[in-house]
This record gives structure tokens, C-alpha cells and sequence, in this order.
């Protein structure tokens, strides 16, 4: 029981301090919003440069502030706005001759209070005296000056009772409020030591994050501790619901008094709606806060579709942070809140199309390693295969469908054809996936070991690849052609750079490595001898790599270890070593020594044509001759090899996709 109670507190200061940075939100917004007229002069257009400096250096202050120091700065805000409170009341109430009636009239306007004078002053000193009890306990001040501020803003309502005259009971309001305000004036002096003390706190924290970790972790750590996301979407939400409000009660006074009692139709609603979508990303702060709403639900989805298709993978969860960074570039890219608001939500619907398909291609990639470990480990059981397929299946039908909309709505243009183009890309590599998963699944159905496989994964996936090369280029070259005939803007340029490099340069460069180690793995496979017939028969142990016996043939090793053909195939695509004693599998142009064969458990075989590759003596010759230690007596360790862990991680980051194949095939041949 305590640690729930623990647990809602702390959920309850959490809540608290979102909604207490929020208001820091409004205010920048509405300064880089608001309008002023640079022809009041010079002396005027400073005046209003340094308020709005000002009031945004504030704001991002308060903004960054720790909690503790949060919420003392609001305890001061609070305590100030009722005394303010207080006097305003003191003194519209004093500056009325028949104070009932105009307090019944203009104050309320609502026939819910008594009109009797006694009822209203004991209502109106209720009010005060909790004024007065919330100002004096959040300055915290003394007994002394509590009771007298508190006596001192209830001193006005002695002027109604007796009935003073007016301007004796004005008088004696403006006397309240000036030592109220001269009160709260030396409390906020005394404070300012501990606002000097806690800004260079913050300061100096500052510059030590900034030293010790850089710039980079400096704003990561700031972005998780005031929780901006949360503060933007909250920010962003309760923005559109005000708007929304004040839009619909002035659609119902327009068709109140036009005589239309009717409710809402369908073209009220979207004209609504859109006006609600085209203010949600009128300013930067605005997109940054739709950015965030988008990262809600991009990250929920991400999470329903790994808990439908069964996947653990942490890497997957990063569909909440890709899908707002991308709508966030698609908004500068295209300058999204400084257009018309017509064109803005054109726009805008252009933009979420993109981000459409790219959601689509990332959820493939999410759906792609669950279909090949399926397929790869035999799992036969339907309900694990439904999920996968479905989505699958939906990944395919989604971008048809969108094509069809689009092309049926609008001409071809550049964006039209973008959005096609990443359509068709998801089309052909969920084709893919499915094509590789078949031949998974075949490969199990038979339960035999098919040595051609490997080949026609390969083949299918460099088929894919290339297509996704192709459209990364035509994507390129539709982008240059809207820089310069149509938009052209500094950030699209940067990020066709970026897809120059990522989608068409290392794309392009691993392929062809992958390529150069496929061949160069068939040709050291080529050049060891192989073993069939007799010979093998007589060899009675398994492959080490997948421990199933040797049906037809097996490749031997300078070391003078065997394996099947296809297994050793698939480990040399990550390194170059013997998977047994870590010798080099590969040597031009040297000469083997003749040995006798033995097998992985040390039989060895009787004559034969392998005696070529024999070594003249055994270890029980070269001891007899004088004690000499084996030549390969470095090979007795294995734990005490270094291996090259760069080379093997580089291997593994450049070829992903031979990477994947590897691991899936390698399992289905130990099944």
C-alpha cells in the first residue's frame, strides 16, 4: 500500500510539473505570433524588441528550471496574483456608490446570488479573507506579517459597512493595495538571493555537463528531464481543444441568429476540422507539438503491431522516434508553417502521405526478421504464421490502395510520383520477403538439406536490392528536379545529400562487398580438396558447423578439418579462419606438406589419395627425436587467439541482409 501510494505521488508531481511548464509554451508562442508595427519609431520598435526578448528568455528560463526550483517559482507567481487578486476586488468594489446593485449588475450578471446587501459583504469577505490566508502562506510569512496583511486587505470592506463616503473608501482601497504591493516588493527582494543562488547552480551544472559529457549529451539530458515531449504534446492538444471550442460556439451563434437550428452537417465539420488541422501548424512550436502527438501514436502502433506478429526486438520500438523526426524535416523541408493557410493544408496532407508509406516500409522492416525466423527455425504452428502473413499482407494491400486514391484524385507532379515510387518499393520488397520465406518453408517441408538454397536466397534478395538501388536513384533524381524547378530550400538539399550517401552510396558499396565475398568464398571453397565415396564412408563423424553426417561430400581444410560444402560456404562469408582451430582456410600459392588425414576426432585415415596433404612425422616422432615441442602448439589454446573484433562487427554491419540469411539458414540446417 505505501509503495502505491509512493507511486501515484510521484505520477501526481510528474503530472504537475508538465502542466507547470506548458504555460512557458503559450507565452513564447504567442510572442513569436503576435504582430507589432515597426513604424512607431525607433524608440517604440526597441521597447517592444526588448519586451519580447525578454519575455521569451523568461519563459525558456522557467521552462528549464529543476522541479524543486519550478515550483518555488509558481509558489511566488500564485502569491502574487492574489494579492493582485485581492486589491482589484478592493477596489471595484469601493468605487461604486450603490455597490450592491452594480455588484449584482456588471460583476455577476447571473440571478443566482441573493440582491440583499448583508448576503453579498459576508460572500465578499469570505473571498478576501481566503485571499488573504493563500497570499500570506505561500510568501510564508510570519505570524505578525500574516495577520496584518491579512487585516490589511480586509480593511476595505469596513468602508461598505459603515458606509464611508466614496472617496474615503477609494482612498482607503489605493492605502491597502500600495502596502500590499510594498510587501510583496520586499519579499520578492528577499528572494532575489536565492534566484541568484539557483540560476549560478544551474549555470555551473551547466558548464560541468558541457566539459565533462558535451554538448549532445548536455541536450539530451535537459530534453528527458523537463519531459519536452510531454510538455509539447500537452501544449499542442490543450491549444486545439480551446480553438475547438471557441469555433464550434461560434458556429452555433452564426446559425443561431441566421435562423439554422439544425445540428452540425458534414461540410460545417470539415470546414472545422480543417481550420483546427491548418492553425495545429502555424508556427514552429505548433509543428513541434504535432510532431509529439505523432510520436504517441507511431509509438503505440509500433507496439500493437510487435505484440500482434510476436517480436521482442528493442530495435523495433524506434517507430515513435522516426515517424516525428521525419514529419518534423518533411515541415522545414517544405516550409510547412510559413505557407497560406490553403496551401498549408495541402501541404500538409502531401506530407502525411509520405509519412504514411514511410511508416509502412518501417513496419516491414519490423514484420521481415519475425517472417525469416519462422521460416527458418520450422515452427509449424499456425497461430505463429497468421499474424506475421496478415501483416504481410496488409503491407502489400495498403500501398495499392493509396496508389489508386491518389492517381484517381490528382496529376502526376513530382510529389505524386515520390509517394508512388515508395509505394511500389514497399510492394516489391514485401514480394520479397514473402518469395524468401517460401523457400524457408519449403526447405523445411522436405527435410533435406538443399545445397542450392543459399543461391536463391541470394539471388531473390540481389534482385531486391538492386530494385531498391534503382528507386533510391530515380527518388534522387526526382528530388534534384524539384530543387531546381520547383522548391528549392537549403534543408532539401541537405537531405538529398544524405540520401545520396545512405541510400545509393553505401548501398551500392555493400552490395558489391557482399558480391566480392560470395565470390571469394566459392573460390576458396573450390580450391580445397573434396572427399566422396569410400574415403568418406570411412570417416565416421558430422559437419562441426551443423553437425549433420556427410551424405555425398565434404571439403577439407589446410588444417585438416571437413565440413560440408555449403556450411563452410556460409562461414566464410564472415571470416576467413577455420571454425575449429582458426587457421587461415585460404592460402595462395603454398605448398601443403603431406600428412596424414584425420578427422575432427582425430581418426586417421588409411592411405588413399590424401596422403598429399600429410605432414612428414608425427608429434610421437618429433618427441623421440629429442623433446621437441609441436610447431602447432600455439593451436593447443584456442582461448589464447585474439581475434579482430572490428573486423568481425564490420563484417556483420556491412552485409545486413547476408547477415540475417546466415543466421536463419544456419538454423534451419541444425534442425
Amino acid at each position: 500500500m505505501a509503495s502505491a501510494n509512493v507511486r501515484i505521488g510521484q505520477q501526481a508531481l510528474t503530472v504537475l510539473d508538465v502542466a507547470l511548464r506548458v504555460p512557458c509554451i503559450f507565452i513564447i508562442d504567442a510572442i513569436f505570433n503576435s504582430y507589432y508595427d515597426p513604424g512607431s519609431g525607433w524608440a517604440g520598435t526597441a521597447g517592444k524588441i526588448l519586451i519580447r526578448v525578454m519575455g521569451i528568455t523568461v519563459s525558456s528560463v522557467v521552462l528549464v528550471l529543476s522541479q524543486k526550483a519550478l515550483f518555488k517559482v509558481y509558489t511566488l507567481f500564485f502569491a502574487v496574483l492574489l494579492g493582485v487578486a485581492a486589491v482589484l476586488i478592493n477596489c471595484y468594489a469601493t468605487s461604486h456608490i450603490d455597490f450592491y446593485s452594480a455588484y449584482y449588475k456588471a460583476a455577476l450578471g447571473f440571478r443566482l446570488l441573493p440582491r440583499n446587501g448583508p448576503t453579498l459583504w459576508l460572500g465578499m469577505a469570505v473571498v478576501q479573507l481566503l485571499f488573504g490566508m493563500g497570499y500570506v502562506v505561500l510568501l510564508n510569512l510570519q505570524s505578525v506579517f500574516a495577520a496584518l496583511m491579512v487585516l490589511d486587505i480586509m480593511i476595505p470592506l469596513l468602508g461598505l459597512i459603515i458606509e464611508l463616503p466614496v472617496d474615503v473608501r477609494q482612498l482607503v482601497a489605493v492605502a491597502s493595495g500600495l502596502a500590499l504591493a510594498l510587501n510583496t516588493a520586499v519579499c520578492l527582494a528577499l528572494k532575489l538571493k536565492w534566484f541568484y543562488y539557483s540560476c549560478r547552480y544551474v549555470y555551473l551544472l551547466v558548464r560541468h555537463m558541457y566539459r565533462i559529457y558535451g554538448l549532445q549529451l548536455l541536450v539530451e539530458d535537459t530534453w528527458k528531464r523537463i519531459r519536452f515531449p510531454d510538455v509539447l504534446r500537452v501544449f499542442w492538444l490543450t491549444r486545439m481543444t480551446v480553438q475547438a471550442i471557441i469555433l464550434v460556439y461560434v458556429v452555433k451563434v452564426v446559425r443561431h441568429e441566421s435562423g439554422d437550428h439544425s445540428y452540425l452537417t458534414w461540410d460545417v465539420f470539415w470546414d472545422l476540422f480543417s481550420n483546427l488541422i491548418i492553425s495545429g501548424c502555424d508556427s514552429m512550436l505548433t509543428v513541434l507539438g504535432m510532431s509529439a502527438v505523432i510520436s504517441s501514436i507511431a509509438h503505440y502502433l509500433g507496439l500493437s503491431i510487435l505484440a500482434f506478429i510476436g517480436s521482442t526486438e528493442e530495435e523495433d520500438k524506434r517507430l515513435g522516434f522516426v515517424a516525428p523526426v521525419l514529419f518534423f524535416i518533411l515541415a522545414l523541408q517544405t516550409g510547412l508553417s510559413g505557407l497560406d493557410p490553403e496551401e498549408r493544408l495541402v501541404r500538409l496532407s502531401r506530407n502525411m502521405c509520405l509519412l504514411l508509406t514511410a511508416i509502412l516500409h518501417f513496419i516491414h522492416g519490423m514484420t521481415d526478421p519475425v517472417l525469416m525466423s519462422l521460416s527458418a527455425s520450422h515452427v509449424s504452428s499456425f497461430r505463429r504464421h497468421f499474424p506475421v502473413l496478415l501483416v504481410s499482407l496488409c503491407l502489400f494491400v495498403l500501398p495499392v490502395v493509396l496508389s489508386y486514391a491518389l492517381w484517381h484524385h490528382y496529376a502526376l507532379n513530382t510529389w505524386l510520383f515520390a509517394v508512388t515510387a515508395f509505394c511500389v518499393e514497399l510492394c516489391l520488397k514485401v514480394v520479397v520477403s514473402l518469395t524468401v520465406y517460401g523457400l524457408f518453408m519449403v526447405d523445411g517441408y522436405y527435410n533435406v538439406l538443399w545445397e542450392k538454397l543459399d543461391d536463391y536466397v541470394y539471388y531473390v534478395r540481389s534482385m531486391g536490392s538492386v530494385i531498391e538501388f534503382v528507386f533510391g536513384v530515380i527518388m534522387f533524381g526526382n528530388g534534384a528536379y524539384t530543387m531546381m524547378f520547383e522548391a528549392g530550400s537549403k534543408i532539401r538539399a541537405c537531405m538529398m545529400c544524405l540520401h545520396a550517401y545512405f541510400n545509393i552510396y553505401l548501398q551500392a558499396k555493400n552490395g558489391w562487398k557482399t558480391f566480392i565475398n560470395r565470390r571469394t568464398a566459392v573460390k576458396k571453397i573450390n580450391s580445397l580438396p573434396e572427399v566422396k565415396g569410400d574415403q568418406l564412408r570411412d570417416i565416421e563423424d558430422v559437419c562441426a558447423i551443423c553437425y549433420q553426417e556427410f551424405a555425398t561430400s565434404a571439403r577439407i581444410t589446410p588444417c585438416q578439418h571437413y565440413f560440408h560444402a555449403l556450411c563452410l560456404r556460409k562461414w566464410l562469408y564472415i571470416q576467413d579462419t577455420c571454425p575449429m582451430c582458426h587457421q587461415k582456410v585460404y592460402i595462395e600459392e603454398e605448398v601443403r606438406d603431406k600428412a596424414p588425414f584425420s578427422n575432427n576426432n582425430g581418426y586417421v585415415a588409411p592411405g588413399g589419395d590424401l596422403g598429399q596433404f600429410a605432414e612428414p612425422g608425427g608429434a610421437e616422432d618429433e618427441a623421440a627425436a629429442g623433446g621437441a615441442e609441436p610447431e602447432n602448439e600455439l593451436l593447443e589454446d584456442n582461448d589464447s587467439i585474439e581475434y579482430d573484433e572490428d573486423e568481425w562487427g564490420t563484417q556483420n554491419r556491412e552485409t545486413p541482409i547476408e547477415e540475417d540469411y546466415i543466421n536463419d539458414d544456419t538454423d534451419s540446417n541444425g534442425d
